[in-house]
């Protein structure tokens, strides 16, 4: 195995994740919290697919696709690049107006193939290629800022998939 296909398998698990998880849930359960200062099914799977559209495009030098395919519109949000949840208030969660299912998953399976393509074509000179971040220290690279946001995406998923089991109880999950 290469070590990208590694990489895009983590990715890819994070789709087999949301999959399952957000199998037959209404509209109603996406936005529902467990309470009011947690985040909702529906914002969670769009935060987490935010974070990756900004920081894949950002690695890449080019639009996210939030913007660049318009996915903003089917999500009834403005075109704001910057807007990807982090340092939303609770007040901003409960708003959230989140699409259908559907739609949560072909934006993610849209920013899953970008980032499949992108990640296919590196090489390991690429992985070390140090991001222009004086802020951290020591400045991150392509590689942690590859590690960095499927480990975010993953952790988000599970909270995905923990919220459904809050809210549907125990067997949603075939296990």
């Amino acid at each position: 195995m290469k070590w990208q296909e590694l990489i895009t398998d983590g990715y890819g698990r994070v789709l087999q994740v949301l999959e399952k998880a957000l199998a037959g849930l209404t509209l109603d359960d996406l936005k529902e919290q467990p309470h009011p200062d947690c985040n909702s099914i529906g914002w969670l799977t769009w935060h987490l697919t935010r974070v990756q559209d900004d920081h894949i495009a950002d690695l890449m030098g080019e639009e996210q696709l939030w913007i660049k395919d318009k996915w903003y519109a089917r999500f009834n949000r403005p075109p704001d690049r910057k807007d990807i949840g982090f340092g939303h208030s609770s007040e901003e969660v409960a708003a959230f107006k989140s699409p259908d299912v559907e739609t949560l998953l072909d934006y993610y399976r849209a920013v899953l193939e970008r980032s499949r393509r992108y990640i296919s074509n590196l090489s390991m000179t690429d992985l070390d290629r140090e991001l222009n971040e004086p802020w951290y220290q020591p400045l991150p690279t392509v590689g942690v800022r590859l590690v960095s946001v499927m480990s975010d995406c993953l952790q988000h998923a599970g909270q995905v998939s923990y919220v459904r089991g809050l809210l549907k109880g125990k067997g949603w999950l075939d296990v």
